[in-house]
């Protein structure tokens, strides 16, 4: 299978390496700097792209044209952007994730069957950590984890506190870190009375995310249209 790595930066160059080990024909990293050269190649059967969602545009009009799949994991998507994967995934194939580690899908699992047995008398707060490069606060990954916590718009979403904010109301808060060379690090907190739960997901390396990424490259081969999600993956796995 011909692959298009999308990016030509350090995710770029991880991805382009575990997909060759995972038997893969990487034709290169292309980003709107040198689209020519990729013009001038055999189409290719899939496109993988972690880099930026400037990029999402031509992304999408090279999958339409030769009819290839794509496996997605930019994060910061706008609604238009979101939407524009989603009416892709009607006739392709379409492998959309803000986060490729199998712990963190995982995680979601487990914080989907918690919140609803805690969110009537648990505080509930959000935090995420990330390396000093990274372009977009809340994570997506974080976002993600408030759309299963929030799921039924119950709560206002507070981002950062600062101030005389007085008492808690019926919220989420949300916060973000940024340092050094941190990978990756996600915590729900359920705040009781007298009691406090923690979950909490560290990435130790962004390998995680690459061979997630590669596992579900491996995933969408032979996969009918669709959008698909690491849930896909690790149910299918059970």
């Amino acid at each position: 299978m011909r692959v298009v790595i999308g990016g030509r930066g350090k995710m770029g160059q991880l991805l382009a390496a575990e997909a060759e080990k995972a038997g893969f024909e990487v034709m290169g990293m292309f980003d709107a700097f040198n689209l020519d050269e990729l013009k001038e190649m055999e189409p290719a059967d899939m496109i993988i792209d972690f880099s930026h969602r400037d990029n999402l545009s031509w992304i999408i009009s090279y999958v339409k044209e030769h009819n290839c799949s794509l496996v997605y994991g930019t994060t910061g998507l706008d609604a238009e952007q979101k939407a524009a994967l989603q009416e892709l995934s009607a006739d392709h194939p379409v492998f959309y994730s803000a986060n490729y580690s199998y712990g963190v899908a995982v995680l979601q699992e487990i914080i989907r069957t918690a919140a609803p047995l805690l969110k009537d008398s648990f505080d509930i707060e959000l935090t995420e950590t990330h390396h000093n490069q990274k372009q977009d606060a809340p994570s997506g990954t974080a976002k993600a984890l408030l759309e299963i916590l929030n799921s039924g718009n119950e709560f206002r979403e507070v981002y950062g506190r600062s101030g005389m904010t007085g008492a808690r109301q019926k919220e989420i808060g949300i916060h973000s870190l940024r340092g050094g060379t941190e990978a990756g690090e996600h915590t729900v907190h359920f705040f009781g009375t007298n009691e406090h739960i923690s979950i909490t997901h560290h990435a130790d390396s962004r390998m995680i995310f690459v061979s997630g990424a590669v596992k579900a490259a491996l995933f969408l081969q032979n996969m009918p249209a669709g959008m698909y999600t690491m849930q896909d993956l690790v149910f299918q796995q059970k």
